[in-house]
């Protein structure tokens, strides 16, 4: 009959010593038979249970003392054996869940990772370094704090929801950009073989079905706009100012162009002569390269501009850098609050009331054609440089109608300066 160890306290643990010489020693501390604590000629100490697995003796490691206390280990040692007598090898299991574990860690992929191996892979098709920075911040801001540490193939529906859903109606356009980024870095991660299954962050038949269409609550999401009968009275003001900034904000005015455009624009990209600004694909939210036709107050604030040697930029920041957007955001506050100031209503926008900014300026000259010319709609939208609605108004618009637009731009510039405050005649283009 085998002899049954002296069951040990956890003080008798405490209290046990390595003896000075020789390699390691066991000290069988009872409870459950073959549970012994190992230690080493330095001190080091672990559990180990000694049993026999079919025809083989094992030695199974149980943890370190005192990680791992007394009880612990006969707990643990007691569910190894189960494990034993249920015909489980607990060894060759530990081995399969390790060799499982080392292979999910080499296909495993965060989230944080993918964003990075995207943006690398994708380098053609993002060559602006900008829209690269524009893409990264919206993912770091919004995506990173809840998906950043979570590897792709655990992310689920409920979790690209946790993201979209706290700005989805106050930040519409954000949070749809905002989605088909998330899409797209796990679709790339789903064809690199780091994630299997449907796209969670797909649209159709997906999110559709969980969240209001954009369109439905853009609404909300809409740039204060200077209402139409104030834009005259608000470009004299703007007129009225000195700066780079105010300058940039004249031409952004007049070209109806989107801030990172005019903050961006180059002097190559410009022709004084045939009076055309292009702008380069990569330049562009729709990346299609545009054309904006210039309009004489266009060209005259233009050929007034210093030039500064060694720098390309139109309208440079003081530095020689590029112009922030705040620059632009700071001179039109400037111009509400001065008009505050003198007894004025400022310039707010019409249905929210909220002071007017750069961006809601392109609303401005948009309701301007609707309400106060005959210019075709489409014609208005390819000046704004917006996505086409449709396949067959595609199929009308394979131009950019930039001669046509020439005509609308000019009418405008004259409505802005006033020399057409009584209202703009202008007959529909054929």
């Amino acid at each position: 009959m085998p002899l049954i160890a002296k069951e040990l306290s956890a003080l008798d643990v405490k209290r046990l010593t390595h003896p000075g010489r020789g390699r390691n020693v066991t000290f069988p501390v009872g409870g459950v038979s073959g549970l012994s604590l190992q230690i080493t000629p330095s001190g080091a100490r672990s559990w180990l249970l000694r049993v026999r697995i079919g025809n083989k003796r094992r030695e199974i490691g149980l943890g370190g003392y005192p990680d791992v206390t007394l009880a612990q280990a006969r707990d643990r040692a007691r569910e190894t054996k189960d494990k034993i007598r249920n015909g489980i090898d607990p060894v060759e299991e530990r081995k399969a869940a390790r060799a499982a574990l080392v292979t999910a860690q080499r296909r495993g992929l965060s989230f944080d990772d993918a964003v990075d191996r995207y943006l690398a892979a994708k380098l053609d098709a993002h060559k602006n370094p900008k829209h690269r920075q524009q893409w990264r911040n919206t993912l770091t801001q919004y995506a990173l704090p809840e998906l950043g540490p979570m590897m792709v193939q655990d992310i689920t529906v409920q979790d690209v929801l946790r993201v979209l859903e706290p700005i989805w109606r106050d930040k519409t356009e954000t949070a749809s950009r905002l989605r088909g980024r998330i899409e797209a870095v796990l679709s790339w991660a789903t064809v690199a073989g780091h994630r299997n299954g449907d796209n969670p962050a797909r649209w159709r038949g997906n999110l559709k079905e969980l969240l209001p269409a954009a369109s439905k609550v853009k609404k909300g999401d809409n740039q204060p706009a200077v209402q139409i009968d104030d834009a005259p009275r608000w470009f004299a003001a703007l007129r009225a100012r000195d700066g780079m900034g105010s300058r940039a904000l004249e031409f952004a005015a007049l070209c109806a162009s989107r801030s990172q455009e005019v903050r961006g624009a180059l002097w190559e990209e410009i022709d004084l002569e045939q009076g055309l600004w292009i702008i380069p694909a990569e330049r562009m939210k729709m990346d299609r390269e545009h054309r904006v036709p210039l309009s004489d107050a266009a060209l005259t604030l233009l050929r007034v501009l210093p030039r500064f040697e060694n720098n390309p930029l139109v309208f440079p920041a003081p530095r020689g850098g590029e112009m922030s957007d705040m620059t632009l955001s700071a001179a039109m506050k400037r111009l509400h609050k001065a008009d505050v100031d003198v007894g004025g209503p400022g310039f707010v926008d019409r249905a929210s009331k909220r002071p007017a900014v750069p961006h809601g300026l392109r609303s401005t000259f948009r309701d301007w054609i609707a309400e106060r010319t005959k210019y075709p709609g489409e014609m208005a939208e390819v000046a704004l440089a917006h996505k086409i609605s449709s396949a067959v108004e595609a199929s009308y618009r394979r131009g950019d109608m930039v001669d046509k637009r020439r005509e609308m731009m000019a009418a405008w510039a004259d409505y802005l300066t006033g020399r057409n405050r009584v209202g703009t005649k202008v007959l529909r283009i054929k």
